[in-house]
């Protein structure tokens, strides 16, 4: 590319300005030089051309037995367990999951429990959550719900190194959606995380419906790890707000990791721990939130888990001109606490575009900072952001509004490799890619600064004598 370029475009310039050059106007060689530049660019630049916004997407009624599974879809539930979720019409069907290592023969059976909800007009089937385990790591199981209907399969994730992540957030229900999720289907992956806007039904509940149907061929056989986003929120005037839906039917390891509200959580896999928190819950100092984020990160043991990520909805770090300042009071009270912990990599969404950072703190480049991935392009009907604050902010590396997906792929307790692909006329190109030492074997959880550590620590309500071993590795 770059020498078709040079021969139909560039080549043919330069001659014209070397001739300009003898003559009186006798152009500075920095000039021509400059010329050629924004040539090239401009070219670059014009090659590539966006794809256009896809129509929702239709989903003809079909009709089904009531006893029948739907919308299934599985999620981590603590230590070596899993949570199966489904959705029936018969508010008779039992709660029950078999499953078993071999197709069709289903030694092992729990009984979970269920749940239904109601918004206005519409009143939801029955929704089963049931957790089976203990599990055993890196293993395919066979399972069946209600104790009828077809047979579905999961895996578990390792219990070592390497661990694989597919990211993508702000999905909807669109045809870029569907183009997404097919890229998504095509890695291999153990954990998928969503950082926020999983169905965009705001208050229109049979959308929820819908998107469950679209996503049960790859959150049936694989954990999904969702957070809210503004899209997954009931909101009429003069009606209640909330996440009913949402919470009824995306149960999350909220209790497992000793947290009041199914808005923000914790779970770990093989050598990761990862904090799922609430955009749009309580985030100040005084509240639930920010007490639960202390406890739960004055648990962690880096040499144990050497890896700690973060997701959430709303970025704190956005050069895109949508949404700008949104995350502002949550990163104010929050920020700290991640960076005194070592935080690694911040995932979000919200903005409909891509977006990466170098290792951030307090608005500026810092080697002991988290990498902010702004990642909110799965797919929504909004359509793109496309426009961009000039110039890019120092701590900024790469961001472009175009649809995709990432996977990080972390292969060991000190290198993971992060890469973006986009959505390139339903084929994913991989567009961005870095390699990310995780920050406990780069020495700075050791070298932050003693009083900022101090200050921590107390602010967890622990001794500072207690602080090096566990946070430190």
């Amino acid at each position: 590319m770059q020498t078709f370029l040079f021969l139909k475009v560039v080549k043919p310039v330069l001659s014209r300005l070397r001739t300009l050059g003898r003559g009186k106007h006798n152009m500075e060689p920095k000039l021509i030089l400059t010329v050629i530049l924004l040539l090239l660019t401009a070219t670059v630049t014009a090659d590539y051309v966006r794809p256009k916004r896809r129509k929702t997407l239709h989903f003809p009624w079909k009709p089904r037995d009531s006893s029948l599974p739907q919308q299934v879809h599985i999620s981590l539930a603590g230590e070596k367990q899993m949570r199966i979720t489904w959705i029936t019409d018969d508010n008779n069907s039992p709660s029950l999951v078999e499953y078993g290592t071999s197709s069709g023969e289903y030694n092992c059976a729990s009984q979970g429990e269920s749940t239904s909800y109601s918004y206005l007009f519409y009143s939801s089937g029955k929704i089963h959550h049931t957790v089976i385990g203990p599990l055993e790591d890196n293993t395919v199981y066979f399972y069946r719900c209600g104790g009828q209907g077809p047979e579905f399969q999961l895996k578990t994730p390792p219990s070592q190194f390497p661990l694989a992540f597919a990211v993508a957030g702000d999905l909807g229900q669109t045809g870029w959606t569907s183009s997404t999720l097919h890229h998504i289907g095509q890695c291999k992956y153990d954990i998928h995380l969503l950082p926020g806007d999983l169905s965009y039904a705001d208050y229109l509940q049979h959308q929820w419906d819908t998107f469950g149907e679209l996503l049960q061929p790859l959150a049936s056989a694989r954990p999904w790890m969702v957070t809210q986003g503004n899209h997954d929120k009931e909101s009429i005037p003069l009606f209640k707000e909330g996440f009913a839906s949402y919470n009824a039917r995306w149960k999350m390891p909220f209790q497992e990791s000793g947290s009041s509200s199914n808005l923000y959580y914790s779970f770990e896999a093989a050598g990761v721990h990862v904090t799922m928190l609430g955009s749009y819950a309580d985030h100040d100092e005084y509240s639930d939130q920010y007490d639960w984020l202390k406890a739960d990160l004055s648990k962690l043991d880096r040499r144990r888990t050497p890896w700690l990520l973060a997701s959430f909805h709303v970025p704190w770090y956005n050069s895109n001109k949508a949404h700008q300042g949104e995350g502002d009071s949550m990163m104010a009270s929050m920020e700290k606490l991640l960076y005194a912990a070592g935080v690694d990599i911040v995932f979000t969404g919200h903005v409909h575009a891509y977006e990466r950072s170098k290792r951030v703190y307090g608005g500026k480049p810092d080697s002991c900072g988290a990498v902010h991935i702004t990642i909110g392009d799965g797919g929504n009907r909004e359509g793109l952001a496309q426009g961009y604050k000039n110039p890019a902010p120092e701590w900024s590396v790469f961001r472009e509004a175009s649809f995709g997906h990432g996977e990080l792929k972390i292969m060991n307790s000190t290198h993971a490799l992060w890469s973006w692909h986009r959505n390139d006329n339903d084929e994913p190109v991989r567009s961005d890619e870095v390699w990310i030492t995780s920050l406990a074997s780069s020495g700075c959880l050791n070298e932050k600064s003693h009083e900022f550590m101090k200050t921590f620590m107390l602010a967890l309500g622990l001794a500072f004598t207690e602080m090096p071993a566990r946070l430190t590795g």
